[in-house]
């Protein structure tokens, strides 16, 4: 599909503001200004070749760069009608699919399959509302290879916590769930203003590439998000206590499991590195 064509399908039109209850309870704040939108879309560079998912379209602050741009966009929209103004706006855009879904609990499995080209990528672009950008950021991460490259936008506090290197306050399960599958940077923080209404904190986008190969193979990822998750569960403990506590066995039985896995159980589990909950996972197995 060449650029020109694409340029004529999304021509603008005025999109019908719309804040539902849900929308509301969400704590949905809206992109309004346009240079912070051009360098979302520029971290990803979709290709007519490409997929892109949006999600939170919201008034289409980034849906028409991404229909411009991507040779297919589907964007998934919780609020009905935030969403039908979308599909009003967009009808004449064969290639662009506004959705009625929730991204918490989409099936990004899927995406491969309608890729316009083979060859082309999987990207995902969003402004997340920050009540469940959590729970849909590890719903895209543990869609595996099905997304080749991310810009989310996130609270500023959580997108350092993605990014963050063992050793500090700000690493966390968070931080390791996500960079065992991906590498992430923060690419850039975004002040209130740039949106409607403002948020009471900063905002950033951070730029997550798949890796080629994931730190931990997949058959090992479930044991190791719980072996992560429950070392995490209690910060203030070392590791041992952290984990007896977290998995539900004995301090004992848990120094023996940091013991074999050559990690000092009297260590907390932010100074841990990802090879080394891997190894207390493949143990703990």
């Amino acid at each position: 599909m060449s650029p020109r064509r694409n340029a004529r399908a999304v021509a603008p039109r005025p999109v019908r503001r719309a804040a539902s209850g849900k929308t509301r309870a969400l704590g949905q704040h809206f992109l309004r200004d346009d240079a912070v939108a051009e360098r979302i879309v520029a971290l990803v560079q979709p290709t007519s070749r490409d997929l892109v998912i949006e999600i939170g379209p919201g008034e289409g602050a980034l849906t028409g760069r991404l229909a411009r741009a991507s040779g297919r966009l589907l964007a998934l929209e919780v609020d009905h009608a935030l969403a039908a103004a979308l599909r009003e706006r967009f009808a004449a855009a064969s290639h662009v699919e506004i959705r009625d879904a929730d991204a918490r609990s989409f099936d990004y499995a899927s995406l491969p399959g309608l890729k316009p080209e083979a060859g082309g990528r999987v990207l995902a672009v969003a402004n997340l509302p920050y009540s469940v950008a959590k729970p849909i950021l590890q719903a895209l991460v543990e869609a595996g290879p099905a997304v080749d490259e991310m810009a989310i936008m996130l609270q500023k506090e959580v997108a350092q916590r993605v990014e963050a290197p063992p050793g500090g306050k700000t690493y966390g399960s968070l931080s390791v769930l996500t960079q065992m599958a991906c590498e992430p940077r923060l690419a850039f923080t975004v002040p209130p203003g740039a949106f409607r209404p403002p948020p009471q904190v900063d905002s950033a986008v951070v730029h997550l590439r798949r890796r080629p190969r994931p730190l931990v193979p997949a058959a090992e990822a479930p044991r190791f998000r719980t072996v992560v998750l429950a070392a995490f569960s209690q910060r203030r403990k070392n590791l041992a206590n952290a984990l007896g506590a977290g998995l539900g066995i004995t301090a004992e039985t848990a120094r023996a499991l940091c013991e074999s896995a050559g990690v000092d159980p009297g260590r907390r589990a932010e100074t841990l590195t990802i090879e080394e909950f891997s190894r207390l996972a493949q143990t703990h197995g």
